[in-house]
């Protein structure tokens, strides 16, 4: 079984900075993409930034130069450095994964950590 496991939410004033960790763990062969997922109240999961193996990356306009994605392939760990946050940033943060389970199949598997509150309050 898979397991994605974020750490590093929590409260931050407006301006503040928060980095976010997710932890990937089990049976894997490889991961493709990686990516920060946020649902904030009453709205739809939205795509923050994904970045491939090979280090690729795309944001969501509304972070794009307050957000950084990166990974450690070695460790199949997943980072998000977000800096001069806002109140509309607050979501729930979720990390996600595709990848392949063995190298004797190329068929692609996804999923989902359990989430991380970031909250953006003065």
């Amino acid at each position: 079984q898979v397991q994605l496991v974020e750490s590093g939410g929590g409260l931050v004033q407006p301006g503040g900075s928060l980095r976010l960790s997710c932890a990937v763990s089990g049976s894997i062969f490889s991961i493709n993409i990686m990516g920060w997922y946020r649902q904030a109240p009453g709205k739809e999961r939205e795509l923050v930034a994904a970045i491939t193996s090979g280090g690729s990356s795309n944001y969501a306009d509304s972070v794009k130069g307050r957000f950084t994605i990166s990974r450690d392939n070695a460790k199949n760990a997943l980072y998000l450095q977000m800096n001069s946050l806002k109140p509309e940033d607050t979501a729930v943060y979720y990390c996600n994964a595709v990848y392949r389970r063995s190298f004797y199949s190329s068929n692609l598997s996804t999923d989902w950590g359990q989430g991380t509150q970031v909250t953006v309050s003065s």
